[in-house]
């Protein structure tokens, strides 16, 4: 099985990539970050209509609705690829929850309308401010402010959630391609830096603890891009879990090693490793965390080893 793009669907990534680097680019996410800070302690930015839009208009939210429906008529292969892309650039916003509401939701698939969806455990709603419905809900609930580490991503505590057991699967796999997505960023921002930064003389990255450092966040990263494009194409539970569990450790250990190598520097405000970091800490608890992954994958084995005799049947 091959699970290589094609070159439609790396012209679709380019697209995607082009786009977001001219509409929201380091300079328009640097903004939103001065915006939520400036709103004083606990702030953060709401998502931006206009960019919601554009998105839209796009294809991105309608990706995969059918032709006959008004949409793009693609499949999550392509999907994860656009994903990828909206995660590299930290496009904030529930971009997997309007990505599932379109042909659902009025006005999902061409971003005139924000949805956000019970995708955290609490229960927690990211965004909920913002939203215009709540994909599982019947309207949208009221919630209390809560402190999030993301001042991209505000939170609000809610008293009860809905069901969103039908879309749990495919946005565990589109987050998963927003955490790649990052992962990837974090690569290509540690190996600049270690490029650029000069103690004693040379390049940090001519150090062999800076290239190990690099390397093994490159190894996640393409790890967890084989996983997360296998699930794409086959689609199965456990893959998609494998991928989750696979992403979400490629973003978070990948941000955290690309802070390291950027030393004191990364500690500062100005440096974006940050900002991958905070994101990928709160997409780790959405849709499936590691703890709900590892369960299915058990799960999965457990039934795979009894069907082939491996281990004996419990009454």
């Amino acid at each position: 099985m091959d699970f290589q793009p094609t070159e439609d669907q790396q012209h679709l990534r380019a697209g995607v990539r082009d786009l977001l680097a001219g509409r929201y680019g380091r300079e328009a996410l640097r903004a939103s970050v001065d915006a939520a800070a400036g709103g004083g302690a606990g702030a953060a930015a709401g998502v931006d209509r206009a960019l919601w839009r554009e998105l839209g208009g796009a294809g991105f939210f309608a990706l995969r609705l059918p032709e006959s429906e008004g949409g793009v008529g693609l499949g999550l292969p392509e999907a994860v690829l656009v994903f990828e892309e909206a995660g590299r650039a930290l496009v904030p916003g529930p971009l997997v929850a309007t990505h599932l509401a379109a042909g659902v939701v009025p006005g999902a698939a061409d971003g005139t309308a924000v949805v956000t969806a019970f995708d955290l455990d609490g229960p927690l709603v990211a965004h909920l401010g913002d939203a215009d419905a709540v994909l599982g809900a019947a309207a949208v609930p009221a919630g209390e402010p809560v402190r999030s580490v993301d001042p991209l991503t505000p939170l609000h505590r809610i008293a009860a959630a809905g069901d969103v057991s039908a879309y749990r699967a495919t946005g565990a796999l589109l987050t998963a391609a927003l955490q790649l997505g990052s992962a990837l960023r974090t690569v290509e921002l540690a190996v600049r830096y270690a490029g650029e930064r000069e103690q004693f003389g040379q390049p940090i990255g001519a150090f062999q603890a800076v290239k190990h450092l690099c390397a093994r966040m490159l190894v996640r990263a393409e790890v967890a891009r084989t996983a997360v494009y296998a699930a794409a194409v086959t689609g199965g539970p456990g893959e998609v879990a494998a991928a989750k569990l696979l992403a979400d450790e490629a973003a978070v250990q990948g941000a955290r090693d690309c802070l390291q190598v950027h030393g004191g520097m990364g500690f500062t405000w100005e440096a974006d490793v940050h900002l991958h970091l905070k994101r990928a800490w709160v997409r780790a608890e959405q849709w499936r965390t590691a703890a709900q992954a590892q369960e299915l994958l058990a799960e999965e084995l457990l039934a795979e080893a009894l069907l082939a005799g491996e281990l004996p049947a419990t009454a």
